[in-house]
């Protein structure tokens, strides 16, 4: 497997696609670049999902995530960026993806974004 950043992930099979449950994943040291000023923006980005038939597979996905290092992106478009390439890739039940980015110019900002399958019922 590759230790370079990629613009996609691997996935592996669900060992229990019979079951609705869980993953939390975070990532503590997610960066991008503002596209208006060139400056470094971090977050801390959370996974979060239902599986169905496939996972994201850990190695690949912070590979995926470490590929926004240099992109100049803003932080609305990067949290929702991720959600699609990870629905597309895997089709969960159901996932969240939030970004929680640092303080710059004095404000914190927090983006969340939710994916539900239609045939999925979280209640």
């Amino acid at each position: 497997m590759s230790t370079q950043p990629r613009k996609s992930v691997d996935v592996v099979a669900n060992p229990n696609p019979d079951r609705d449950y869980e993953i939390d994943i975070e990532c503590p040291e997610f960066t991008c670049v503002c596209p208006k000023t060139g400056q470094p923006d971090f977050a801390v980005i959370r996974v979060t999902y239902v599986p169905d038939e496939l996972l994201v597979e850990l190695k690949s996905l912070k590979l995926y995530l470490w590929s926004y290092r240099d992109r100049g992106i803003y932080h609305e478009a990067a949290v929702n960026k991720i959600l699609d390439d990870l629905v597309d890739r895997i089709a969960p039940r159901w996932m969240e993806i939030s970004g929680e980015f640092a303080v710059r110019g004095g404000l914190a900002t927090t983006v969340t974004v939710e994916y539900k399958h239609p045939a999925f019922d979280a209640e």
